[in-house]
């Protein structure tokens, strides 16, 4: 593959994080300060955790180009974060205004505020269901509107650094897990907890994960020095893949429980959970059991390959296992009380003078 040239991130410059209240903003936001970055947030929503003192925290709707221009004025980068991405409640129109017609919003800001330097945080749903462990190189195949859109916004970022001499960083997580996070490794970690979670199937299907302080550390990573690959796109994963059984039994152990010897059969339990999926389908519920759910935790093998990161200079700073055994630690002092809350992106742009509820 050829070796690109192209702006590098230094320290001092100034990086606008669109889309950085939610979990992964709170944990990359503090790191670029450290890393001795000036930081803008740019969001629709307040932050769901504070935010270090000197970040500039703006509230914004990435599809507002004036105030978003207005944003990236003096910055020299943007990470963005912001996506339509929850797996309920969310129309294809909504996924196809946030992901596809706000990264065209994104990149005639950029161009309007002199900025050439962009990392995209898109996922390895981008992929769909594949034969085998997906590469870099794999022929994406989305089979759901997140994915869809993500590879879509992909392909405007891409056309936008073709048309000058511009650098766009794409990286494709897997599932992200950590403190802060209260998505379906939350979900399991709370089930385990209150004892109201059962094993199902025998545990053998293996899991591609990233732990938070992974994905930031490969992102600085790859973002600070000068492109490496055409296109500079890298999955991020976190090895090794661990089967649900040993990641069950790592979060029992993390609680200092025994792992139950009781595992239902996967087929008996995802027809049990077929009347939970007409109750959420007519109520509009989000309910913490469905039967794709069931499946996707016990049944279905979805593992990525991390090699291009760790060929070209990644080091994971972080074992796996680590990190379940800190998101439990921080479940149990604090996490457990939390109070969840979904902002579901509007599916029209919302401009700065109308405002949004925080």
């Amino acid at each position: 593959m050829p070796v690109l040239s192209g702006p590098v991130l230094t320290g001092g410059e100034r990086i606008v994080v669109l889309g950085g209240s939610g979990f992964i903003g709170s944990h990359i936001i503090p790191a670029l300060i450290g890393a001795g970055f000036d930081v803008v947030n740019y969001d629709l929503y307040p932050p769901q955790r504070p935010l270090p003192d000197a970040v500039v925290d703006l509230r914004g709707d990435i599809r507002d180009e004036a105030t978003l221009t207005s944003a990236l004025t003096g910055a020299r980068a943007v990470l963005n974060l912001a996506a339509a991405h929850h797996d309920f409640g969310l129309t294809e129109a909504t996924f196809t205004s946030v992901n596809v017609d706000g990264a065209g919003a994104v990149t005639r800001a950029m161009t309007a505020a002199g900025v050439d330097n962009l990392c995209f945080y898109s996922s390895v749903a981008v992929y769909g269901e594949q034969p085998s462990t997906p590469t870099e190189e794999t022929a994406p195949a989305p089979t759901n509107a997140y994915g869809r859109t993500k590879l879509a916004a992909e392909a405007v970022y891409r056309d936008w650094q073709r048309s000058g001499e511009r650098r766009v960083l794409i990286v494709r997580p897997a599932v992200v897990f950590g403190p802060g996070n209260t998505a379906n490794m939350y979900r399991m970690i709370d089930q385990i907890a209150r004892r109201r979670f059962v094993s199902v199937g025998p545990g053998a299907n293996r899991k591609s994960m990233v732990y938070v302080e992974n994905i930031v550390a490969a992102i600085l990573h790859f973002w600070s020095a000068e492109p490496r690959v055409d296109p500079e796109v890298y999955n991020c994963v976190d090895a090794p893949d661990l089967t649900s059984r040993a990641i069950i039994t790592r979060v029992y152990r993390a609680l200092g429980r025994r792992v139950p010897r009781l595992r239902l059969p996967l087929a008996p339990a995802i027809a049990c959970a077929r009347p939970l999926d007409w109750i959420a389908a007519r109520t509009g519920r989000n309910l913490p059991i469905t039967s794709d759910r069931i499946a996707k935790v016990a049944g279905t093998e979805t593992r990525f390959s991390g090699d291009r990161m760790r060929e070209h200079g990644y080091s994971q700073p972080r074992p796996i296992a680590a990190g379940i055994d800190e998101m439990v630690a921080w479940y149990v002092e604090t996490g457990k009380n939390v109070r969840i809350r979904e902002h579901l992106p509007p599916e029209r742009p919302v401009l700065a003078r109308e405002g949004v509820g925080a």
